[in-house]
């Protein structure tokens, strides 16, 4: 056991759920960030199973892999033009989801409602 209340265990978890968000926003810039990010989110993802945090995983995880296949194709699709257009899209589609993810983080909110709740 290591001490640490539930409480304790929630607020580090989310400490690092922050953390990973910041670092898909420096990925902006420095791309290998997103891959640290993406290993963390795999690794520490039974630690936030059960919890809101496991939306925001969940939420970060698929923004990774979207993201990397539109830029994948943005480049395929460079020479033809319609590449700038995809790698623009997914640039903004990417900060989109990193700041609502952040901001629901803040508040304390899931990413997704809880199911039957529309």
């Amino acid at each position: 056991m290591d001490g640490l209340s539930e409480e304790q265990r929630l607020q580090s978890a989310k400490t690092l759920t922050a953390v990973l968000y910041a670092l898909y926003a420096a990925s902006c810039l420095f791309g290998v960030t997103a891959v640290v990010a993406i290993i963390v989110n795999y690794v520490k993802r039974d630690d936030v199973a059960g919890t809101y945090l496991e939306s925001h995983f969940r939420w970060q995880i698929r923004t990774f892999w979207f993201g990397l296949l539109w830029m994948v194709l943005g480049w395929l699709t460079l020479i033809l033009l319609v590449g700038w257009l995809v790698l623009t899209a997914n640039g903004v589609w990417l900060i989109y989801r990193i700041v609502k993810g952040w901001l629901h983080l803040n508040d304390g909110k899931p990413m997704y409602p809880p199911a039957g709740a529309l």
